[in-house]
């Protein structure tokens, strides 16, 4: 498996995430089979399928999750450099199409959440600003057509 990049705020996520699949999530889906066994013969037994099925994934996800925890590296937010745009950094662009300031972060990709401006950067706007300096412009090719951003300031 790959390197996965997080920031802190990202392993506590995940960390969390997994302590409440194995302590809760199993527990809940256990029950449910328990009670489905009840109901008797299996073989139309549609509940009994439904929270096998929801087991499944829920023991996916856990061994997902604890795959990408043995190949974390965190990064430290306040070792990171502010002349250049790395996976970490938080930015100030100016969106040049629409003439609109935009705050990103760039993240790994486990952590990419656009709602709060987290984007990744194997996306086609963060693998672009990546290297980039204040004052630069870069032109991305996205689905949408060409974007232009003005690079205005890297934050700590």
């Amino acid at each position: 498996m790959k390197e996965v990049i997080l920031t802190d705020e990202g392993l506590r996520k995940l960390e969390a995430e997994l302590e409440h699949l194995k302590s809760v999530r199993r527990s809940e889906v256990a029950e449910k089979i328990k009670v489905a066994l009840s109901f008797g013969d299996l073989s139309e037994n549609s509940e009994y399928d439904e929270a096998k099925n929801e087991q499944a994934m829920v023991e996916s996800r856990i061994s997902q999750l604890e795959a990408m925890l043995k190949n974390v590296r965190v990064l430290d937010e306040d070792d990171l450099p502010t002349d250049m745009v790395h996976v970490g950094s938080k930015l100030l662009v100016r969106n040049n199409k629409l003439n609109k300031e935009v705050a990103y972060q760039i993240v790994g990709s486990t952590e990419t959440d656009p709602s709060q401006g987290k984007i990744s950067d194997e996306s086609p706007v963060g693998k672009a600003l990546l290297g980039h300096k204040v004052g630069d412009v870069v032109e991305v090719e996205a689905p949408v057509g060409t974007l232009s951003f003005e690079i205005l300031d890297i934050l700590k």
